[in-house]
């Protein structure tokens, strides 16, 4: 055994296992199949669940962990795994916590979700907290392996392929870069994701839910259950492979109804008092209710198409994804609900009477039809303006994955420890049962993909110092050259120090243990940063210039006057080719500082895109 962690996948569970892997004073490489980590947790819109938070004391929420596991175990249903659920909840709180505290970011802002019995879904004040938070964890970890390359590695476009065990024990990962099959050694977690976008010949949603292989999408195309399946290969145990999560709310282009990949409409935008509308102006359903359960009822009322209507306080409280939709075309605006009405092809007092009685409801407990009971921005008048996008169901996530214990250790399958093997985040199966509470998300990635660091740092540590120095060495063979106890005299704390080269056959090197986890220096750039100065000779264009460079194989946007070739960068854009060809050609600065943290660009966009600067 190599005296490393492997981390397998680099959105939130990943960083956050790799993250605690260093906390615990142990080395780290992650591998990511992709150009960029971030993987779907980027694309998480409501926010991150926690009970118990400072956010909610400031605003009288009288949350619990109690309240929480509550809910959870009622939308978890006939699965609810009450040891893995109570581990969710109960560590939701320190898990926001951990987020503002190591990472400085804000989550001072709670809303309530479908399903919850408070107000705990925490984000920030500005972009998708999915973003945010990743992002957060991302630059952070990037910054370290460039200021200590011996105690963290990163290594892009690294697909692992295989699991290697040694009797019962993995010991390692084999994978593929550039061309070449490579392999690492040590303790593995996988942080692969889920599978709601496996749509290949070995399709695990084919085989357990055919009857939603042919729905969209809201997920990005590396969510093929490699994890899953690799796991399962080697012996680890799959659960509720069928529970597949169907979101209601699925944004529908007008432009390209029929795309296969959809943006999803928060479930915050519901929480801030959106209101369901069926084809005819008629509400039909809690829209708070749980995701499956609104899922269905669309199905069963079957008059789409389906839109999501916002009056003017719901807009306001949540105006910032109100402006990321319909920059990208996917919201419209509507000056009162005559207009609306109008488009709809309904007559106004239909629409006049659904908006008066959910008003009724509001004030009214215990009348409204649907059972709903919690309202808010609930005064909805046909004098009011409206903020409107069509609604599809859509794949979201999967519930199913790996069995793993407390300790985020994968089972075999007679439910015992696979030694050297962790999951954690959508991989990990049996965390919501059969249905997902909206927040819990990114919760589950958080909490869990500590967890997974924490037991693997710990599994790392008791398997080098249960062997003696000759079986230690026999064991990680040429790779560990020392190992010391080294003793503080001031705290009489204990750390062990490990000293390793590089593994057989890998063409990266092994890291070098550390007994503690340190801050990178502020002015530490990310090992991949690419300069961002603009070419000595730079050109103006106009922007009539510009729009004539609008294809795929020769795009151009502009980005704070500057004006940036992206047509090679477009492979690799974390977002899809889609959300770039939406301002082809045209000045993107407004939906770019929306969507990306200051100083992306710096990071990844090489010195040749620049192309020159817009004319005044």
């Amino acid at each position: 055994m190599s005296a490393k962690v492997i981390v397998v996948g680099g959105g939130l569970s990943g960083l956050s296992a790799a993250h605690t892997v260093l906390e615990r004073g142990g080395n780290v490489l992650l591998l990511d199949k992709n150009s960029f980590m971030g993987g779907n947790s980027t694309k998480a819109t409501s926010g991150i669940n926690g009970s118990g938070t400072a956010a909610q004391q400031e605003n009288n929420i009288p949350d619990s962990s109690a309240k929480f596991f509550a809910d959870t175990k009622k939308s978890a249903r006939d699965l609810a795994r009450d040891d893995l659920i109570k581990v969710l909840t109960y560590k939701s709180g320190d898990a926001v916590q951990w987020l503002i505290e190591a990472f400085g970011l804000d989550l001072s802002k709670v809303s309530r979700l479908g399903g919850h019995s408070e107000p705990r879904t925490h984000r920030g004040g500005a972009q998708f907290p999915g973003m945010t938070i990743t992002y957060a964890l991302m630059e952070k970890l990037e910054d370290i392996a460039a200021a200590e390359p011996d105690r963290a590695k990163i290594i892009k476009k690294a697909k692992v392929t295989s699991l290697i065990k040694e009797g019962d024990e993995v010991v390692g990962v084999k994978y593929e870069v550039d061309g070449k099959t490579l392999e690492e050694r040590g303790v593995v977690v996988l942080a692969t994701g889920g599978y709601a976008a496996d749509f290949s010949s070995d399709s695990l949603l084919k085989k357990y839910r055919p009857e939603f292989f042919d729905l969209p999408t809201t997920n990005g195309d590396h969510c093929t259950g490699d994890g899953h399946k690799m796991a399962m290969g080697v012996g680890a145990k799959g659960i509720d492979l069928e529970k597949v999560q169907v979101h209601p709310t699925g944004l529908v282009d007008p432009k390209d109804p029929q795309a296969k990949v959809k943006f999803l409409a928060a479930e915050a935008l519901r929480g801030c008092g959106g209101l369901l509308i069926d084809s005819t102006g008629h509400r039909f359903v809690d829209e708070l209710q749980h995701r499956d359960f609104v899922t269905n009822k669309m199905w069963e009322n079957n008059k789409f198409p389906v839109r999501l209507v916002l009056n003017s306080a719901a807009q306001k409280e949540i105006e910032w994804h109100i402006k990321h939709y319909a920059g990208r075309g996917l919201m419209k605006h509507y000056k009162n609900g005559y207009d609306l009405a109008k488009d709809m092809g309904v007559d106004p007092k239909v629409l006049q009477k659904t908006f008066e009685d959910h008003t009724y409801y509001s004030e009214h407990p215990g009348t409204d039809p649907f059972n709903k009971k919690f309202f808010n921005n609930a005064k909805y008048s046909m004098d009011d303006n409206f903020a409107v996008a069509l609604m599809t169901p859509v794949l979201h996530y999967t519930m199913g994955g790996l069995e793993i214990g407390t300790d985020a250790a994968v089972h075999d399958a007679n439910e015992k420890p696979i030694p050297g093997l962790f999951a954690c985040g959508e991989l990990a199966g049996g965390v919501h049962g059969a249905n997902r509470l909206g927040g819990s998300s990114l919760l589950g990635c958080v909490v869990f993909g500590r967890v997974a660091g924490g037991s693997a740092s710990s599994y790392l540590l008791h398997g080098l110092s249960n062997q003696s120095a000759a079986g230690r060495l026999g064991a990680i063979g040429d790779h560990l050259l020392e190992t010391r106890v080294r003793v503080d005299p001031a705290t009489k704390s204990v750390n062990l120090e490990f000293s390793f080269g590089g593994s057989s056959g890998s063409s990266a090197p092994a890291v070098q243990a550390a007994p503690a986890a340190a801050p990178a220096p502020a002015a530490a750039a990310p090992a991949e940063e690419k300069k961002a100065a603009a070419p000595a000779e730079k050109k103006e264009y106009t922007a009539e210039e510009v729009a004539q460079h609008n294809k795929e194989n020769d795009l151009w946007v502009i980005i704070d006057g500057q004006v940036l070739d992206v047509t090679e960068f477009l492979p690799d854009h974390p977002g899809g080719v889609k959300a770039i060809m939406l301002y082809a050609g045209k000045d993107a600065t407004e939906e770019f500082e929306m969507v990306h943290p200051e100083g992306v660009l710096k990071k990844y966009l090489p010195e040749s895109a620049y192309k020159g600067t817009v004319k005044a």
